[in-house]
């Protein structure tokens, strides 16, 4: 049983050597790596040549188009082996992370398997981050990133299916710059597939060290999910994709309430006084130092905001689908 492994990458000279470096330590020992750059421009494809010349299963593969759908397309159309386990250079995997998920793929038989996230973050504001993206008052129910479980569930991270799913359920939609994963799973599910979370597959990821990365990284999540309801008439839709988006229209609204009648607009912000409650409580609810759930309090609000408005202006610019 040979498993292929796919890494997409872009200019990641700084996490790149621990992904190789747990690839060739963990079991099973017959797999290959494949490591699809879109082009970098840093040291990234020297580390990896460097690697390849010494292990013959591991490969470096031109992306061109430098985004993640293109690489997993391109991938997977070369894979060799019968299962294919996604992985991503941000994360660090226990050594067991292929033989779990091959475990709980034969004992689930379903078509995709994936388990809980652990987000990290290595300086204040990046520790600050991860508190955002795994609790529900930051992510609502997103299983993987808020609590381990054993379940069939509508999407998992990362990914480890049989290779016969991509001849079932198509390949990985490359108009989907970000969330492809999503639209790939909630696609799976609404054509009967079956999709796996364990509780025995973890794996431990490194957020963005900066509120300005994370504002990049949510408004383009938020922007391409319409997207995927649309192509998907709404399957996997849930209340959690919808608060952002009705959130940044509630913001918007306060300074032209306040324009129409100074009464009206302070009855209206109280809203807000709420949140900003409940965001205080959820930031020093957590095990950190006070300097991490200080800056978590408007790690909440920016991830919020920036999902919302990018739905916002999803829904405009996919008007037409």
């Amino acid at each position: 049983m040979l498993i292929s492994v796919i890494c997409p990458c872009y200019n990641e000279e700084k996490y790149i050597k621990h992904i190789l470096d747990f690839f060739l330590s963990a079991k099973p020992d017959d797999k290959e790596l494949l490591m699809v750059d879109g082009m970098s421009t840093d040291g990234t494809r020297k580390i990896i040549e460097e690697y390849s010349s010494k292990y013959s299963n591991i490969r470096l593969i031109d992306n061109p188009n430098k985004y993640v759908p293109f690489a997993l397309n391109t991938a997977i159309k070369q894979a060799k082996g019968e299962y294919i386990a996604r992985v991503d250079a941000h994360t660090e995997y226990p050594a067991n992370y292929f033989e779990k998920c091959y475990e709980k793929s034969i004992a689930t038989q379903a078509d995709n398997v994936g388990g809980y996230i652990y987000s990290k973050g290595k300086t204040n504001i990046g520790k600050a981050i991860a508190i955002a993206m795994s609790t529900k008052f930051g992510v609502g129910n997103t299983e993987f990133r808020t609590e381990a479980i054993d379940a069939f569930v509508q999407t998992v991270p990362f990914g480890f299916w049989h290779k016969s799913a991509f001849k079932k359920f198509g390949y990985f939609d490359e108009e989907m710059m970000r969330n492809q994963d999503d639209e790939f799973n909630y696609r799976t599910v609404k054509l009967g597939g079956k999709i796996y979370q364990s509780s025995q597959i973890q794996s431990s990821y490194y957020v963005r060290d900066s509120y300005k990365a994370m504002a990049k990284q949510y408004y383009q999540y938020g922007v391409y999910k319409p997207l995927v309801f649309k192509k998907l008439d709404n399957a996997g839709m849930r209340l959690r994709h919808i608060i952002p988006g009705l959130f940044a229209l509630y913001m918007i609204s306060i300074p032209i309430t306040f324009f129409y009648s100074p009464l009206l607009g302070f009855a209206w912000v109280l809203p807000f006084f709420l949140y900003f409650l409940l965001n205080i409580y959820f930031s020093f609810s957590q095990k950190s130092s006070f300097i991490v759930k200080l800056l978590t309090i408007p790690a909440y609000t920016l991830l919020h905001l920036t999902y919302g408005f990018g739905m916002l202006v999803g829904l405009w610019k996919w008007r037409k689908r």
